[in-house]
């Protein structure tokens, strides 16, 4: 009995909240799952190696055991200057999966100001813009087709490992921040073939009603995501990646020269693609980035694993019920 009680007051230990990374980022995602739509976003990411600034869709529990997993990203690399972002699919049942990357490179820096980014999914077509600009599409073919269920709405700042891809890591370079200054999505009518206006958030106050913050990590991941660095203020979501005793943002979010802009601003059916994209299929280090990043909850529309810290609480006290009734009996 006294061998199962110590494995219950470990499990106990293992799950309760402390955080073992030296390094803290943050992540939010929506509580409600979409299928298909229109998502565009103004934001302002963070600058320096090793870090990446991000949104993206994703399947709720797509990394469980061998679940298929969906997933669409926007992902803004820190290094050379965040000079460089990447479009991607991630798709499969095997790991690792299956990824479909181009690589973005822009004339000046994205950390210096504030730009838009939209992606666009629907059933025959995925197609990403920056600041008006159509840089990618995907017409038909499996790496659209394959993405058949809702997908939760995601932002993240963190560190990836792999200084191949993004960069090597200097943690003098901390605190950064990514800035959010709205998301807008419209959903999309099959019958149609339109999309159509269904929310906006200008970030005035974090609704607790549509978002979440995360408390979790995953392999390669440099940073513990918590939600003491996830912030709003001054209409802007603010996203921080800290040393793990100096969490939080301090100062005044830089203001957007175009704050107020609405989603007109940027054209669904600009035509011309960014010469500078180069294109390729990989399983990269992209994917351990949602490794272990569904929700350890249901809430809302949004659904998600059962965390894996749960699992061994629940297991721990089994072992200790079982000892119990041994020693009674």
């Amino acid at each position: 009995m006294k061998f199962y009680l110590l494995a219950a007051l470990l499990t106990f230990a293992l799950v309760s909240p402390s955080y073992a990374k030296p390094y803290k980022g943050a992540e939010i995602y929506s509580k409600e799952s979409v299928l298909y739509g229109r998502f565009e976003i103004r934001m302002r990411v963070a600058k320096g190696s090793g870090v990446l600034s991000t949104f993206f869709t994703y399947k709720n529990g797509s990394e469980i055991g061998s679940t298929f997993w969906e997933e669409i990203d926007i992902e803004v690399f820190g290094k050379d200057d965040a000079t460089t972002w990447q479009s991607n699919v991630i798709l499969g049942s095997s790991r690792p999966t299956i990824q479909s990357v181009d690589i973005h490179e822009q004339p000046t820096s994205l950390a210096d100001a504030y730009h838009t980014y939209v992606l666009e999914w629907t059933p025959d077509y995925l197609a990403w813009y920056l600041d008006g600009t159509e840089v990618r599409r995907i017409d038909g073919t499996a790496t659209v087709t394959s993405l058949e269920n809702p997908q939760s709405l995601r932002f993240n700042l963190w560190s990836n490992e792999d200084a191949d891809w993004a960069g090597a890591w200097d943690n003098a370079i901390l605190p950064v921040y990514q800035f959010v200054n709205y998301i807008e999505y419209q959903q999309y009518n099959i019958d149609t073939g339109e999309f159509e206006p269904a929310w906006r958030d200008d970030f005035d106050t974090f609704d607790d009603a549509r978002w979440d913050k995360a408390n979790w990590t995953f392999d390669m991941n440099r940073v513990d995501f918590v939600p003491e660095n996830v912030r709003v203020q001054d209409g802007i979501l603010i996203l921080a990646l800290t040393h793990e005793n100096a969490t939080g943002f301090n100062g005044t979010p830089p203001a957007d020269e175009l704050t107020g802009s609405s989603s007109s601003s940027v054209s669904s059916q600009a035509a011309s693609s960014a010469s500078t994209s180069s294109s390729n299929s990989v399983s990269s280090a992209a994917s351990s980035r949602t490794a272990s990043s569904s929700p350890a909850k249901t809430s809302g529309g949004g659904g998600g694993a059962f965390h894996w810290s749960g699992l061994l609480l629940l297991s721990g006290l089994l072992l200790f019920r079982r000892s119990s009734q041994q020693d009674v009996a």
